[in-house]
């Protein structure tokens, strides 16, 4: 004896065929019977795994300025407002508040403010270490400010800042050895050099760009190093030229020129910071805002010279990095050929990369982690290189635009998952799509829709091979319970796109059309097959809109 067992099949019986009818259902094979109401249970306990992240973006809001006049302080010479300050009215009481829009004014002054008090309030023991440190921080940060202005505002690649920077250097001491001149004339000087590689270094700017301009420039770079250390009137038996006049008194107290020094880097920064600030945020920064990378013949066709703004700022970043060379070979009493080297261009890239390009605050962060790194923590011997580069890698890796762009991209993230979370709670498994469930004001038109997948879903429980037959032996009269439910579903459908029979030859010639949904517009026909009789039509027609079900 065989261990399968036989499933019993269920049959339906027809509670008219005791009334005698003709040509109905009597008894047919039927699925299991399914309660219709599990499937809302399931929706209702459906639960959408969400990020726990907040609704509404924190923001202090201040009490308003009530009757007085809103007097709103601005920068001179500009009209654009200090601190953009914005008027609301709060959700709940409905009392007037201010929101500072725009706070990084008021980080900027805390952190310069930190900067300018930091030789009285560093322990004695570090003093002349880190202020040391943050000279150099000074001038790195306003190079790297100059080499921002060029990659981030003009949006051309070169890595030729170095170069500009140690030939005014090293022709600004060479004069000041020969010719006698004091210190305060080398900035000067140093600017005419750097207008003069500047000019020389833009002109293939009018016809490379990119990858291949990179590599241009830092073949100038290598260039210039070459000619430098070969050179004996620039020092190439003692590595370096020294000798040029300086702003440090040799006859003050070390610590006094520590703090000197310190200082004049302070000085340099808030120097470059308003150039920065003068020319990303006047008309020909905004210019080049306006026309972005691979957008120039929308730019032209706007009566905006692009190539001509580009090199603009290139020469006026030429010649801030010549004065900075020529106040570099003050600082030093001269220069050494480190500044040519490849490893000065890859700590000036990483500066950069890792605070953000095209950013002021950037520019200026990364100089400070990479100078923390590279002269404070000295300890820590090669290692805080391969720490330089893993902070490099995982800048590049996961934030979009280096560390003040994390914000921006927190933002981003955070707005993306709260469309996720509340399309989820509107689409509740599915019946429409994300950005649908969002952009639907009608309420109602999203609960009709839940409630019309809900019952797509149980009735695709219900088709079977046993439906399908019995539909196929009766397309018309009195079903099972199971058949039933299928066929008020499909007739109760929309007109849009909803299956026909058309009657070409009487008692012959079927075909299966789909109705427009439009006042005047005609069916069209969904397949080529002639079914011979009105039956056999209904049948293939109910067969389509179960594919339909299944498919949706």
């Amino acid at each position: 004896m065989s261990d399968i067992k036989t499933k019993k099949r269920k049959t339906w019986k027809n509670p008219l065929a005791v009334w005698g009818a003709k040509g109905g259902n009597h008894e047919v094979p039927t699925p299991e019977w399914k309660n219709p109401h599990q499937i809302w249970r399931d929706t209702k306990a459906f639960k959408v795994p969400t990020t726990k992240i907040g609704r509404f973006h924190y923001e202090y809001k201040s009490s308003n300025h009530g009757e007085k006049i809103w007097n709103r302080l601005r920068w001179w010479p500009t009209r654009r407002t200090i601190l953009w300050t914005q008027g609301v009215y709060n959700r709940k009481s409905l009392k007037p508040e201010k929101i500072r829009k725009d706070k990084r004014p008021i980080f900027w002054f805390l952190s310069l403010l930190a900067l300018a008090i930091m030789p009285f309030i560093l322990p004695d023991g570090y003093k002349n270490s880190l202020l040391t440190a943050g000279g150099i921080f000074g001038i790195y940060a306003s190079i790297n400010l100059c080499w921002t202005l060029v990659i981030g505002t003009a949006g051309i690649f070169s890595l030729a800042t170095y170069a500009i920077v140690g030939m005014s250097a090293f022709l600004t001491t060479w004069l000041s050895i020969n010719l006698g001149l004091p210190w305060w004339m080398l900035p000067m000087i140093g600017m005419f050099v750097g207008l003069a590689f500047g000019v020389i270094i833009a002109l293939p700017a009018l016809r490379l760009d990119g990858f291949y301009y990179g590599l241009l420039t830092l073949g100038l770079n290598e260039l210039c190093r070459v000619f430098i250390t070969t050179s004996h009137a620039f020092g190439a038996a003692s590595g370096g030229l020294y000798g040029a006049d300086t702003f440090v008194n040799d006859n003050w107290e070390p610590m006094t020129q520590t703090i000197v020094q310190y200082y004049s880097g302070f000085a340099l920064l808030i120097a470059a910071l308003f150039l920065f600030r003068f020319v990303d945020g006047k008309r020909i920064g905004r210019i080049l805002k306006l026309a972005p990378e691979k957008k120039e013949a929308f730019a032209e066709a706007s009566g905006v010279n692009y190539k001509r703004a580009r090199v603009t700022v290139f020469l006026i970043s030429s010649i801030a990095l010549g004065f900075i060379g020529g106040f570099y070979a003050a600082y030093y009493r001269g220069s050494a050929f480190d500044i040519f080297s490849f490893h000065t261009v890859i700590m000036g890239l990483a500066m950069i990369t890792i605070g953000g390009i095209g950013r002021a605050d950037g520019a200026v962060a990364g100089t400070l982690i990479i100078v923390v790194l590279d002269r404070v923590l000295v300890e820590l011997g090669p290692y805080r290189y391969i720490i330089i580069g893993l902070i490099m890698m995982f800048t590049i890796l996961f934030l979009k635009n280096g560390l003040f762009g994390i914000r921006k991209q927190f933002r981003d993230w955070r707005d993306k998952k709260k469309g996720e979370a509340r399309s989820s709670r509107l689409e509740r498994g599915g019946e429409m799509l994300p950005e649908q469930a969002t952009e639907i004001d009608n309420k109602d038109e999203i609960y009709r829709k839940r409630y019309d997948k809900m019952q797509r879903e149980f009735l695709k429980t219900l088709i079977c091979d046993e439906i399908i037959e019995e539909h196929k032996q009766k397309p018309l009269g009195q079903h099972s319970e199971a058949l039933e439910r299928v066929c008020y579903y499909f007739r109760r459908g929309a007109m849009n796109d909803k299956y026909v029979v058309k009657c070409e030859v009487p008692f012959k010639k079927y075909k299966i059309m789909a109705l427009s949904g439009v006042r005047g517009r005609s069916p069209r026909l969904v397949e080529d097959k002639i079914y011979d009789t009105v039956e056999a039509a209904y049948h293939g027609l109910f067969l389509r809109r179960i594919q339909d079900l299944m498919e949706a």
